[in-house]
């Protein structure tokens, strides 16, 4: 496994199916020579909405849609991945290169959702399993079991598909 320390470390705080889905990602991608990093994984509310902020509020391009409680990271389960050039260790923040399409196509291929699907902003680091909640923005009940019972509740529901 080529995963670094930073990203075991983000992957030990999201619903353990999707880390092993990444953990998977990483043996087949990493036979491929290609390595990623996983550059998020849960966020909190106030993580979420300094984000939102961005670029409406606060200095810089906007880079969502969801505010705090809206995206599926609040939940851990969300990651976001960048490809790492090898020499030296660095991010390739490049989407046109072709080592994208490929982590993006491995990511499908383990059932994971992408966020270069979305419609609206499209996230091509962002995948996501949610199980049996809908794609879109975290609903009710799925934020109601989350608040109420906790997060080894919710990933059960999540896992339950």
């Amino acid at each position: 496994m080529s995963l670094d320390a930073i990203s075991q470390a983000r992957l030990e705080l999201v619903n353990p199916s999707l880390a092993a889905a990444i953990s998977q990602m990483d043996v087949i991608l990493s036979q491929e020579n290609i390595q990623f990093r996983v550059t998020q994984g849960l966020r909190s509310w106030t993580e979420q909405n300094a984000l939102y902020a961005q670029g409406r509020t606060i200095p810089g391009a906007i880079v969502t849609n969801a505010k705090g409680g809206e995206s599926w990271h609040n939940y851990g389960v969300a990651v976001d991945l960048v490809p790492m050039d090898q020499i030296p260790p660095q991010p390739d923040w490049d989407i046109s290169h072709p080592v994208w399409q490929r982590m993006i196509a491995v990511g499908k291929s383990l059932g994971l959702y992408s966020g270069s699907d979305f419609t609206c902003l499209k996230d091509f680091p962002h995948f996501q399993e949610t199980g049996r909640f809908p794609i879109g923005s975290p609903n009710s009940e799925a934020q109601q079991i989350y608040q109420n019972e906790g997060a080894q509740a919710f990933w059960q529901e999540v896992n339950a598909t």
